[in-house]
């Protein structure tokens, strides 16, 4: 079971870094006005709104930026301003020992993926969720994350989804973005799913290459020993001029259709306007019926 950290209570002190692409200081101010709002405060990388290409810095800057914010000594949480590319180029240069004796929430999606999949070798559980450039894209994601970090009860009800596969599962979830798992696999990040629940989500893919990355997982072992599989927002997918004949969703269900376990789809976190965030490493319930979804956190 992962290290669960500190929950979060007014005055203490949350760090807004970049670790990918470049987001400025005006596009950040809201997310830091809202921490603010929640009794916290906030401080943000010496790096922060510097730009290199399309990064936030050079590969040094940013890798500056993340050690700051692991040795801060009273920061409780890590925000990422937002995702793109580029946190796989840093994810190597920066020492993640400290977070073993003072555990903080990473929070983020996306290209933050590289780091959830890095917590989850130390043990720590984390949060995937709204970024700090998109504070203001959904009320309720943003709320989520509040929920989250405060360690106040969620219970996540969702509609039924046809392909859906009925089940009741309960353990840690782990997973994040699937290009990026498909990127870390073989690598010292790449990540075990055996006796989890896996959580996908992905955007902007060509059919055929969701389906190339999902067989991946498979042939690597992946998707056999699951307790459980959440399919969170496969958005704007492309297709080529002949289709490729199926859906993303279609696709993952024909990749599990031998296994047993619970499969849900379209759950509400992701790539969506309404992102709902989600503990990673945390022990949950998965309930699927005929009629209804429900996911919530055992103690």
């Amino acid at each position: 079971m992962a290290v669960t950290p500190s929950y979060l209570k007014k005055g203490d002190t949350i760090v807004i870094i970049a670790t990918a692409r470049a987001r400025s200081k005006e596009a950040i101010q809201p997310a830091i006005d809202i921490l603010k709002s929640w009794g916290l405060k906030v401080e943000h990388g010496p790096n922060a709104f510097k730009t290199h290409h399309q990064f936030a810095g050079t590969d040094e800057e940013r890798a500056a930026d993340l050690q700051w914010a692991i040795d801060h000594k009273t920061a409780k949480a890590i925000l990422i301003s937002g995702g793109g590319y580029g946190t796989l180029r840093v994810v190597d240069k920066v020492n993640f020992k400290p977070l073993i004796k003072n555990p903080k929430w990473v929070i983020g999606y996306s290209d933050t993926t590289v780091l959830h999949s890095r917590l989850v070798h130390l043990k720590i559980a984390a949060i995937h969720g709204t970024m700090a450039f998109q504070f203001l894209k959904n009320e309720d994601a943003t709320l989520s994350v509040k929920q989250l970090l405060f360690g106040q009860k969620v219970n996540y009800k969702i509609d039924y989804n046809p392909l859906n596969r009925s089940g009741i599962a309960e353990a840690e979830i782990v997973g994040g973005n699937l290009s990026l798992l498909y990127a870390l696999s073989g690598s010292v990040d790449d990540i075990s799913a055996k006796n989890k629940i896996l959580f996908l989500e992905d955007l902007d893919e060509q059919l055929y290459h969701v389906d190339r990355m999902i067989l991946q997982l498979k042939r690597a072992g992946k998707l056999k020993h699951l307790k459980g599989l959440i399919v969170g927002g496969m958005s704007d997918m492309k297709d080529n001029a002949i289709p490729f004949g199926k859906t993303a969703e279609e696709i993952v269900l024909d990749a599990v259709k031998e296994y047993n376990y619970p499969v849900c789809f379209n759950f509400p976190a992701g790539h969506i306007e309404k992102n709902m965030a989600l503990y990673l490493g945390k022990k949950a319930r998965l309930r699927i019926t005929k009629s209804k979804v429900s996911l919530e956190y055992i103690k």
